[in-house]
């Protein structure tokens, strides 16, 4: 049981808190972090290895006035705990419960809700300087925690760049476990290697550090002086030091589990009236040793297999860190591995295609790929704009790659598309992973934009498999097509339609079944759905026609507008927002033809962001599932009927 957890209710709590009662504080917030993962799956090592950190944060800053902001959010767990939100820790991820990520609606102590990566140094910049805009005479401290998967992102270097011009003061810790969520890559990843493994700058980081322990009081001259021999020697050993070099003073490497270590170095640069850059080193999945040995599969566990004892109640973390503890990993087949298992097939007879992601090889299950064909397989890290802009390099070449980035990610990507794909016509296929709804990562990653981004596009085909022959299909086609296209899959388990045999075109999509009382159009998955409401209507004596659409661009105007016209009622059915999505095209294709669109309706994501919750949970509560769709096929009908009896009186 927790003894010190349950005073905590804001960081005020922990001034009080020795540092071996805060060590004990750790433990008992593992524990809780623990217990969530035994609940749901959540961000489970990456949030292990932030504790100390995090303790050693707040008892060094006061973040009820100074600013803190967390890159790629994840790993908030225990900042949430300490933040007043212990209580209700255990519904995170839940729906109606705390988000996953920094929310400021749940907290002052969360500035944004950051679910992606590489943002926080400029969003901090931006804190700094905008307070020192509006509240020259408060001194107040800002910072941002970096990690060093996110820190290889562009945007990153781009507000170093300004804020080692602009020389304002700002601490950037950077979190090095040396993993995103898979191994970091690239020069930067080496660098910061070279950083904490150079044995003569250790042994002399070492001895500065234990000569500090002997200076009582911070600032003193002979503390400064020791700093500055210390720096000297450093960018001796080093070589110019990149950070310095761009205007950042650097920190480091400093043991990121070590409380009071982490406690005096922040204290030190507190005074600082430059940028700094602390480089803290942790182990992901610190404290549950099979954490620590594979922090890639205990990432984001499914819900963790935990014992209980003979009380009914779960064993600790200490008693159960073995290997006897496994996270549950036995899914039905997903549209993830039939993309994946169908690119491995067609990388087996066709030479020209390779495989580009962003530090997403674990969540696009590409492993196999990696390892079977590791010289044309490509994982640029954190870098979306960059995967895009090298895949058109790789095009231009003579090859076909296929870039695997989630939904929401590419998004980033948006201007490579337009300019290095599209606007060059070049072979590329996009996999939009986790297009739609994603259940408990939330607003952040739900993939519901991709269709009005990726619509305006000319050149690009953009594709929406309804089951899983669709999917594999179209990935065959699409390697095949001399052009770009796009194809979005959900992240859920893949399904299979009622039909002979799949013969997929470009712009032609496929009626399975036909009835006279109105229709529905499916873009993608929930074609399924649209089946089965029409199922439980035909029950109700009322039979509708179902069309999977397939492809939203090219359009099969032909059968989609001579369904509306011979319908009492169309209902589009889509897991995207409404605007500018697929339901839009199909309006304005009825509009281009001329035909009475008052009969259209659309059935999609609304114009707001959609909370957590499974992704069975929110379809259902917006309609999408197939009781959601065959209600709006029974309130339409209702509706035509209303209107026919008022024209009749009339």
């Amino acid at each position: 049981m927790s003894k010190l957890l349950p005073t905590i209710n804001s960081p005020h709590d922990l001034r009080g808190l020795t540092v071996k009662e805060l060590e004990q504080l750790a433990e008992e917030i593992r524990q809780a972090i623990w217990e969530l993962a035994c609940k749901r799956t959540a961000h489970f090592a990456s949030n292990l290895g932030v504790v100390e950190l995090t303790l050693a944060l707040h008892t060094s800053f006061d973040f009820s006035r100074d600013r803190l902001v967390w890159d790629t959010g994840h790993q908030v767990y225990a900042h949430k705990i300490i933040t007043g939100r212990y209580k209700e820790f255990l519904t995170t991820r839940a729906k109606g419960g705390l988000m996953g990520y920094p929310n400021p609606a749940e907290s002052p102590y969360d500035l944004f809700i950051t679910g992606h990566s590489g943002c926080s140094v400029s969003t901090a910049l931006g804190l700094r300087c905008g307070d020192d805009l509006l509240h020259p005479d408060q001194k107040r401290h800002v910072v941002a925690v970096v990690g060093d998967g996110a820190f290889l992102s562009g945007i990153v270097f781009e507000a170093m760049n300004n804020a080692g011009g602009l020389k304002r003061p700002l601490t950037v810790v950077l979190n090095d476990n040396k993993m995103s969520i898979c191994p970091r890559v690239g020069g930067l990843a080496e660098y910061l290697d070279r950083l904490r493994m150079n044995r003569l700058y250790t042994s002399l980081k070492n001895e500065v550090q234990r000569l500090l322990t002997y200076v009582p009081v911070l600032g003193d001259p002979v503390e400064r002086f020791l700093l500055q021999v210390k720096d000297a020697v450093k960018a001796g050993l080093v070589g110019g030091m990149f950070f310095e070099d761009i205007g950042f003073r650097y920190i480091g490497p400093v043991d990121g589990h070590n409380i009071a270590q982490l406690q005096k170095y922040f204290a030190m640069v507190r005074d600082f009236s430059e940028p700094v850059l602390v480089h803290v080193v942790t182990e992901k999945g610190h404290g549950y040793k099979p954490a620590a040995e594979d922090p890639i599969a205990y990432h984001a566990p499914a819900p963790l297999e935990c014992e209980n004892g003979d009380d009914g109640h779960p064993h600790g973390l200490a008693a159960l860190s073995s290997s006897k503890v496994a996270a549950r990993r036995i899914s039905p087949k997903s549209y993830t591995q039939v993309v994946r298992d169908t690119l491995l097939e067609q990388m087996r007879v066709d030479k020209r295609i390779v495989v580009v992601t962003a530090a997403m090889c674990q969540g696009n299950m590409l492993e196999p790929i990696r390892d079977k064909f590791p010289e044309r397989f490509f994982d640029v890290g954190i870098c979306e704009s960059h995967a895009v802009a090298f895949a058109a390099g790789l095009a231009r070449c003579g090859l076909h790659p296929a870039v695997a980035i989630y939904s929401t990610f590419l998004q980033r990507s948006y201007d490579q598309i337009f300019q290095e794909v599209s606007l060059q016509d070049l072979p590329i296929t996009l996999l939009l992973d986790r297009a739609g709804l994603v259940g408990p990562d939330g607003p952040t990653h739900h993939g519901v934009f991709d269709l009005a981004y990726l619509r305006p596009f000319p050149n690009l085909l953009v594709l929406a498999p309804g089951d899983e022959a669709d999917a594999a299909a179209m990935i065959r086609f699409a390697l095949e097509h001399d052009g770009p296209a796009a194809i979005r899959y959900p992240k859920t388990a893949a399904r299979t339609l009622p039909r002979q045999s799949v013969q997929f075109q470009p712009g032609k999509a496929e009626v399975l079944r036909e009835g006279l009382d109105g229709a529905l159009i499916a873009c993608g998955t929930l074609v399924g759905d649209c089946l089965e409401a029409a199922e439980r209507l035909q029950a109700e004596a009322i039979d509708l026609t179902v069309i999977n659409a397939r492809s939203v661009k090219p359009l099969d105007v032909q059968t989609i507008v001579a369904a509306i016209r011979r319908s009492p009622f169309v209902l589009t059915v889509e897991e995207g927002i409404l605007a500018g999505g697929f339901g839009s095209a199909v309006l304005e294709a009825a509009c281009d033809a001329g035909v009475d669109c008052s009969r259209v309706c659309r059935l999609g994501i609304p114009d707001r962001y959609i909370e957590h919750g499974t992704r069975e949970e929110l379809l259902a509560d917006l309609g999408l599932d197939a009781e959601g769709i065959a209600a709006s096929c029974r309130r339409m009908l209702q509706g035509r009927l209303a209107g026919a009896a008022r024209t009749a009186e009339a």
